[in-house]
């Protein structure tokens, strides 16, 4: 069937005359006009009109290899507060084996989905009575996550950062001075009312969406030298956004979450070699967590919000381009894509099966500092102004801890598996035993349970296989009588893992701490 495209001016979207469109969905569209002053319709049978910016291809027989996927409910430009409208998810393709090889990936990516690990594997939930993009990590979510943050914290004091920490509410005047109230109010939480005075008018306090107004406020809490300079400030710090429930997913796009935020202070002279070090110390940071596929991403001023004058965005973005130009990694520009008040660098990394997700950001901001009235004292006496790096290496702790997940498919690796090792006495003679080398696994600081023998060996071991846990030691009549353990290691997906018998106890611990060591 051919399309049909007819335009409609948006002024008269208010008087529509039958043409299928939600009246809430044309009195949306004509007060607020995107990209232009009319709206497009694409029609090709009797009844369907399409409204969307297009293009479309000319007929619907040029698409000769493709699928219909799933008819899912979805808000109006993502808001609870518009109509409920219907999406049809499809997807085409050149070739029939581009098809099959798009389906599979995506059979693999359902498969990975952290949020069916989650509850699989028992690492997080997000409980209804909590409310939506809120998410409780239990115990073994939690040790992952811990191990994530404390690596992270070593390699960052290793690095000359010092740690700070700040509240999750702040009196709306530090939002007023950097700007978020004016830029960023949509993504805010509504204020509370706080500390009423005589006329019964309280202080308005807000839930922080981001950490950098407090960091600035600790550099400005005394003056500065150039000497100090560069002052690398990290703080684990949670903060909230309010997502629209439509785009809400999981952990990766939550509305309360850790940014492992970092805020260094430089002089202009040091910014690129700071800039240089930083995109040096990230990617290599994230190599240990287990991703190498890497190529990054210039966001620039965006046309509609942004603060400060071209000139200092131009002197920002040059800045960040001409290190990450020297990273030997691919550059791919994004016009526009910057925040309101700087340009940045995304550190894009691509997982196991090939996705893209956004990782590490890099901002330089030359307007935050105007706004604080930030300063150093630099060699000539002089006040000079401070240029202020943003950085979230995770970008959340959250949404890392899912694309890890995702990446590995539940099987992290040694150093981070929440258990390291599950120990299985064939019979109940062996459970004491069995206690045994569970307790000498964790006087070497390895996280070990024991499985008791309440069933079957083989239903036991097909379990531990499914928790995705690195190791599997079985210990029968052998192993008691010589000191030794049965080792079951994991396997890749497709194989059969080789057990290892009258393995030393000694020697698999070593094996273990190899493991751990090389983040394998």
């Amino acid at each position: 069937h051919p399309y049909k495209r007819t335009f409609m001016d948006l002024a008269a979207a208010a008087a529509r005359d039958g043409d299928g469109i939600d009246d809430a969905v044309a009195d949306e569209l004509a007060a607020d006009v995107v990209g232009g002053s009319t709206i497009s319709f694409y029609r090709n049978t009797p009844g369907f009109v399409d409204m969307c910016r297009g293009p479309h291809v000319p007929s619907t027989g040029r698409l000769g290899h493709f699928q219909l996927m799933r008819v899912a409910g979805a808000y109006f430009r993502g808001s609870e507060k518009n109509p409920m409208l219907q999406r049809i998810y499809g997807t085409a393709w050149a070739s029939d084996a581009q098809l099959k090889e798009h389906l599979h990936r995506l059979e693999e990516a359902q498969k990975r989905d952290h949020r069916r690990l989650g509850v699989e594997l028992d690492l997080f939930s997000f409980p209804d009575e909590v409310g939506s993009g809120l998410a409780v990590f239990h115990p073994k979510g939690g040790i992952v996550r811990r191990l994530m943050e404390d690596y992270s914290r070593q390699r960052h004091e290793e690095a000359g950062y010092e740690f700070v920490y700040s509240p999750h509410i702040t009196k709306g005047e530090l939002f007023q001075t950097s700007g978020h109230l004016e830029w960023y109010a949509d993504g805010m939480y509504p204020p509370m009312e706080l500390d009423p005075g005589a006329g019964g008018t309280g202080t308005e306090y807000y839930l922080k969406p981001m950490n950098c107004p407090f960091h600035i406020l600790i550099y400005r809490s005394r003056t500065r030298s150039y000497r100090d300079l560069p002052l690398r400030m990290f703080e684990f710090g949670t903060v909230y956004r309010y997502e629209k429930s439509g785009v809400v997913h999981g952990l990766t796009r939550a509305r309360g979450f850790a940014q492992d935020d970092a805020h260094i202070f430089t002089t202009k002279e040091q910014m690129g070699d700071e800039i240089s070090s930083l995109l040096d110390f990230v990617l290599d940071l994230l190599r240990d967590y287990g991703l190498d596929d890497f190529y990054l991403e210039l966001s620039t001023k965006p046309e509609d919000k942004a603060i400060g004058s071209d000139a200092e965005w131009d002197e920002a973005t040059e800045a960040l381009r001409v290190a990450a130009s020297g990273k030997d990694l691919e550059l791919v520009m994004d016009p526009g894509g910057g925040a309101f008040y700087a340009p940045k660098i995304s550190v894009q990394a691509r997982d196991a099966i090939g996705r893209s997700w956004q990782m590490s950001t890099i901002q330089v901001d030359l307007m935050l500092p105007q706004r604080f009235d930030l300063s150093y004292i630099g060699a000539d006496g002089d006040k000079h102004r401070p240029v202020m790096i943003h950085r979230a290496l995770f970008g959340s702790v959250e949404r890392f801890f899912a694309v890890l997940l995702e990446h590995y498919a539940g099987a992290f690796p040694a150093w981070l598996a929440p258990v390291q090792a599950k120990v299985l006495p064939v019979a109940d003679a062996h459970a004491a035993y069995a206690a045994e080398v569970a307790a000498e696994l964790r006087g070497h600081g390895f996280r070990s349970e024991v499985v008791a023998a309440d069933e079957t060996l083989g239903n036991r071991i097909r379990r531990a296989k499914g928790d995705k846990v690195p190791y599997v030691l079985v210990v029968g009549d052998d192993d008691v009588a010589h000191r030794t353990v049965g080792v079951n290691p994991r396997a890749r997906e497709g194989e059969r893992g080789e057990v290892e018998r009258d393995v030393t106890l000694g020697s698999f611990v070593q094996r273990l701490a190899a493991d751990v060591a090389s983040k394998r």
